[in-house]
């Protein structure tokens, strides 16, 4: 039987809707504590190349998406929602510490891919369960709201980190080791979240009651139009591990480089609601229009200048296309499917953007080593622009129903 949440109403704001945005709010803090200190560890302590950041990031990046669309099949499969996300919480967690214990590079690439491996199982669950909360009308805001969560988190980790790092005076790995805390505090938001077999929405009351088998056919052609959109945009979609180096390269302190990479998150953050709540009314393209174009002028300024504040502001500016991106993204994937493949249509769409993000990372690190490093950010400019026309040209501006 279809399993959603309880006591859902058609308003945005329900119990389990804050609960979600409180679980991203701590996985995202204990992430985005290490996040900005994972490129620095690497090269400084371990010693390892620009083409071994892409490669560890690209690939756990990828392993994250790709799990993604297997832990959404499973989970509209078994149409089991939390004790996926649960395991996944888990995962995470114990992969914090696990990096800072690594002597060498491949260890941190092991516990990175273990890391990402868990965020993979859990967000597509996570993601079907707030859709499903919702009607179509709000879902945008719904998503918001865990977008908020998500992004505040990624802002309150790296300042927890500076005030560990800067005035607590504790080295790199043992803040890798305090991460681990408020990894447990999102698992613990997460058992605390109701779900019951009674539907959630007028809509989920469609869904079959038997357990379905995920066809890939199943879902419309208009789906796999956006899933090409995304692919063609998401190959100069490199790690932000790139803007983080570009940034120091510039002549940024460590307690710099991680205030700017705070407020890129503020960013995110802020814009995250405003943005699902915008789409709910003016359309997902027009939203995803926008923040390919953010993306676009980021990169070509990261491309053309080395001045500081130029890069700082363009940095934190960026945080306005991964707030638009992650909560707008998700939700336009959701409008394309019925109820009962939700899960799988997020997932599916994660994968694209894993495997592509994989690519552009892979191909970035040989830039960054190979030719030069403006290179990486005329070559995601260049995607951005094409898959900024291909979006006008081939989604339609109103969104599905």
């Amino acid at each position: 039987m279809n399993r959603q949440f309880s006591g859902a109403t058609t308003s945005w704001l329900t119990r389990n809707t804050v609960l979600l945005a409180l679980t991203s709010l701590f996985g995202d803090v204990a992430t985005e504590m290490l996040y900005p200190i994972l490129p620095v560890f690497l090269t400084q302590t371990l010693h390892a190349s620009g083409s071994i950041i892409g490669l560890i990031d690209g690939i756990a990046l990828a392993t994250q998406n790709i799990v993604q669309g297997f832990s959404g099949w499973l989970s509209d499969r078994l149409q089991q929602r939390k004790s996926i996300a649960l395991v996944g919480y888990f995962l995470a967690a114990i992969a914090k510490p696990m990096m800072g214990l690594a002597p060498a590079w491949p260890y941190v690439f092991a516990a990175r891919s273990l890391d990402r491996l868990g965020s993979g199982l859990r967000s597509a669950p996570r993601d079907a369960l707030i859709a499903a909360s919702v009607t179509e009308e709000n879902r945008g805001k719904a998503f918001g709201l865990e977008g908020i969560g998500d992004n505040l988190g990624a802002f309150f980790g790296p300042m927890l980190t500076i005030v560990l790092l800067m005035e607590l005076k504790l080295d790199l790995r043992t803040i890798f080791g305090i991460a681990f805390i408020p990894g447990l505090l999102a698992f613990i938001m997460m058992l605390l979240i109701r779900e019951s077999s009674s539907p959630a929405t007028v809509e989920a009351k469609d869904v079959v009651k038997s357990r379905i088998a995920v066809d890939p056919r199943q879902f419309p052609r208009s789906y796999w139009t956006y899933l090409l959109v995304t692919a063609l945009f998401g190959l100069g979609n490199s790690s932000n591990a790139f803007l983080i180096l570009q940034t120091q390269e510039a002549g940024a302190s460590l307690r710099t480089t991680i205030l700017i990479y705070a407020g890129y998150n503020l960013a995110a953050a802020l814009i995250s609601y405003p943005a699902g709540y915008l789409s709910d009314h003016w359309g997902r393209r027009n939203l995803l229009f926008l923040c390919f174009l953010v993306f676009f002028a980021v990169y070509l300024g990261f491309g053309f200048t080395h001045n500081i504040v130029l890069l700082s502001f363009l940095f934190v500016f960026h945080g306005l296309y991964q707030g638009i991106f992650r909560s707008v993204g998700k939700a336009f994937a959701s409008d394309f499917a019925p109820a009962r493949l939700r899960a799988s249509a997020i997932g599916w769409y994660s994968t694209t953007v894993g495997l592509l993000q994989l690519c552009a990372s892979l191909v970035a690190g040989q830039l960054w080593d190979h030719i030069n490093h403006a290179a990486v950010f005329f070559y995601g400019a260049f995607f951005a622009a094409m898959g900024s026309a291909a979006l006008i040209i081939l989604i339609p501006a109103k969104k599905p129903k």
